[in-house]
């Protein structure tokens, strides 16, 4: 008998054992590269919200006239505004009102509207027609103009801001869920679970929700950055956060009248613009990982 055929199994399956160990993170980086540029790209914003003081020491509201208009230099990075107070220091705090906003938008609409729509999708009858003619109607409006109505007739202020953005995302989360409601709960396992005699409730939240959630997880990670862009749109528009908050839509708009300062505008505007890229990365990678059809 040669030595291949005397290895015992566990010889055999050991070492590949060990390397599936060893590679599996690899693999996984590997395989879905977008997903970890992405997460990083957030991690290293999370970072600047919970070290904002020690990464930008300055005050983001202190005033120095004899330093205003300042383009970047060794002192003041990105430069100053009309002010004086430090675009750096600014920027780096102004991610403390930025992505929070955002977040707390998209984990809110993902929360009421899945929920309605889940309900409308799964009960049917008048909760369907009563959650997606809400839902029709606030959709036939255009996002921005409705947020803005909102807004206006509220008054600005972040939380308003917050609002309207709330009011006009959950529709898109309600009919996205409903939809895959509707296709689940004619599926031979609903079907089963019916047949034993399972309380629907039971059905709905065991069942149907968990084999739902795959393209919501991938849009919410998508909609983080449409959010910062119409929060910051807003704030642009004066019907956001109100000075002297260090917001990045809020600093785009003071410099969008002083061509020749030109980093008044730009160094916000980078920001929004590197962390929607990130989400766009991290909503590519989610759909190439948990979409089966991607694999």
């Amino acid at each position: 008998m040669t030595d291949a055929v005397r290895l015992k199994p566990e010889h055999a399956v050991q070492p590949l054992k060990a390397r599936r160990e060893q590679g599996g993170l690899r693999e996984h980086v590997r395989k879905y590269p977008a997903f970890w540029v992405g997460l990083a790209i957030l991690l290293f914003f999370g970072l600047l919200i919970i070290f904002a003081e020690q990464i930008a020491a300055a005050d983001p509201l202190a005033q120095d006239l004899s330093v205003r208009l300042k383009p970047p230099s060794a002192e003041h990075p990105f430069g100053t505004d009309e002010l004086g107070r430090d675009i750096y220091s600014r920027t780096v705090h102004g991610a403390r009102v930025s992505l929070p906003a955002s977040f707390f938008v998209v984990v809110v609409s993902v929360v009421v509207g899945s929920l309605l729509g889940a309900l409308a999708g799964f009960l049917g009858g008048v909760v369907e027609e009563v959650v997606m003619r809400v839902a029709d109607v606030t959709l036939a409006f255009p996002s921005i103009v409705l947020a803005l109505a909102i807004s206006a007739f509220l008054g600005p202020s972040l939380t308003n801001a917050i609002l309207a953005a709330c009011v006009v995302l959950w529709p898109e989360y309600a009919r996205l869920m409903r939809s895959q409601v509707l296709v689940i709960r004619s599926l031979d396992y609903i079907l089963a679970a019916r047949s034993l005699g399972l309380p629907e409730w039971y059905i709905l939240v065991r069942h149907v929700l968990p084999n739902a959630w795959t393209p919501l997880i991938i849009k919410a990670s998508l909609d983080v950055g449409g959010i910062i862009l119409l929060v910051s749109a807003l704030s642009f528009l004066g019907l956001g956060v109100t000075p002297p908050t260090a917001e990045w839509g809020a600093m785009i708009a003071l410099g969008r009248t002083k061509f020749y300062q030109w980093w008044l505008a730009t160094f916000p505007g980078l920001a929004i613009l590197i962390v929607i890229f990130a989400c766009n990365l991290l909503s590519e990678g989610l759909r190439d990982w948990l979409d089966p059809n991607y694999r």
